[in-house]
């Protein structure tokens, strides 16, 4: 087999996004659309992958990082030109060499494999991926020879009437002899109104030449997003694509035109996902679970037999069987424990909770560590934070935090240990005690009624 090269052409400013951020690092499913295009091209083991920036390029290099090569194109004047700048690390190697958008999330490994598979059978100098569209007005249509080969690519405005009712369509993907490319590629010219070098002038230009030019026909819907509109179809099918891929896995998604998954997101078998639920990157849910209605998950790591309800965690991992909700909000960096339970209105940041421990309803934990088969009464705050630093709390093993108490960090108590409803705790309690910390209860008889008369 030969080497695979891939060209991944990055370097536009996207005016019509209308946006500072740089076009091909807007989002579509929780991923930069440059990195979905590089993650299809590393499933399919391309040799080297070269992507060309130009604006907004160190954005682009921190996004990608050193998985890829880059080549800057300074002047953006066509596609071709952008390929000609990768001349000094491609040029003279031999191989097949993908040349692809880096604003077309939606093209996967499998349709670039399949791809390169046809242009290497037939031995091909260049190859078209195309598509067959019903109303393929406005993009360039493949006109083919009565050998099946491609004769040449007319865009719309130059099709004649019966080229115009061809529905075979450019996408704007190619692989090319690698070697026959960019020896093509000097010959192109920018003799348009533009003034720009295009890239399907090297296909003609090697057609011209007796070159074989093939077409892979390919089923799977792919779009280039140049602004917000296209940005939305682009969500729309990956999230479809993304849940259907799920359910055939053996999720059951109740309502999947209200259930929002982004990629890189991993799901057990017979788990639920109820209607509402947004699932970000980064996480991963083990079997049997039960999540949503009207849950929000970014990169949390989730056991088996878990249960959240109408709740909010963020970079943070729920072991087996525990239960969170419904309105819990889970803050980065805490750790709940195997059977534990976090019930509502309980905010949790930072802090871990141990094995079959409940926090179950309006308590804040800030900067804790609490141990296994603790109860946290209602109402309960880590007083953590002294206007300039955070202090943490330790609760230790089968301790018991009554009702509405403070404990006032850096304090820790005990194993065993008791905390009274309604205490301000400042000092460590030790294991076994009972901690009682507030003013002894004073009734006034007939002080009520004297402030009502008056």
């Amino acid at each position: 087999m030969s080497d695979k090269f891939a060209v991944v052409l990055a370097a536009g400013q996207g005016t019509r996004m209308k946006s500072k951020l740089y076009k091909v690092l807007h989002s579509v499913c929780g991923k930069p659309m440059v990195q979905h295009v590089v993650d299809s091209l590393n499933e399919l083991q391309a040799d080297r992958i070269v992507v060309v920036v130009g604006h907004g390029a160190d954005k682009v290099k921190e996004q990608l990082g050193s998985d890829v090569e880059y080549a800057m194109q300074e002047e953006q004047l066509g596609t071709a030109h952008a390929v000609m700048q990768v001349a000094p690390i491609l040029k003279g190697r031999k191989g097949t060499t993908l040349v692809l958008s880096g604003d077309e999330p939606l093209i996967s490994s499998e349709t670039l494999e399949a791809l390169v598979a046809h242009h290497e059978a037939n031995q091909a100098a260049a190859t078209i991926l195309t598509r067959v569209m019903d109303n393929p007005t406005g993009y360039g249509r493949i006109i083919r020879g009565e050998d099946g080969g491609v004769e040449r690519i007319v865009e719309q405005k130059d099709a004649t009437e019966e080229e115009q009712c061809v529905k075979e369509i450019n996408t704007g993907t190619y692989c090319f002899d690698n070697e026959k490319l960019f020896a093509i590629l000097e010959k192109v010219d920018n003799n348009n109104a533009q003034g720009e070098y295009y890239l399907p002038d090297a296909v003609e230009i090697l057609k011209s030449q007796g070159e074989r030019i093939e077409a892979s026909i390919t089923e799977e819907i792919t779009i280039g997003v140049n602004d917000r509109v296209a940005l939305a179809k682009a969500e729309s099918m990956m999230r479809e694509r993304i849940l259907t891929k799920h359910m055939k896995e053996g999720v059951t998604i109740i309502d999947p035109s209200n259930t929002y998954i982004e990629a890189d997101v991993v799901i057990g078998r017979d788990s639920i996902i109820y209607p509402g639920t947004l699932i970000g990157a980064g996480t991963v849910i083990g079997e049997e679970c039960i999540i949503g209605p009207h849950t929000q998950l970014t990169n949390c790591q989730v056991g088996d037999r878990v249960e959240i309800k109408q709740s909010v965690l963020v970079d943070s991992r729920i072991d087996s069987e525990a239960t969170v909700g419904p309105f819990a909000y889970i803050r980065p960096n805490s750790h709940i424990g195997e059977g534990a339970k976090v019930g509502d209105f309980v905010e949790i940041k930072n802090t871990s909770l141990g094995k079959g421990s409940k926090v179950s309803h309006l308590t804040y934990l800030g900067d804790a560590e609490v141990g296994a088969d603790v109860n946290v009464g209602c109402g309960t705050i880590t007083v953590n934070y002294d206007g300039v630093n955070k202090h943490k709390t330790v609760i230790k093993d089968r301790s018991f935090v009554g009702c509405n108490a403070n404990l006032v960090a850096p304090v820790t108590v005990g194993e065993g240990a008791y905390v009274a409803a309604g205490s301000t705790v400042t000092d460590d309690v030790p294991d076994g005690a009972l901690a009682i910390a507030r003013e002894r209860q004073t009734n006034k008889e007939g002080y009520a009624k004297n402030i009502i008369k008056k």
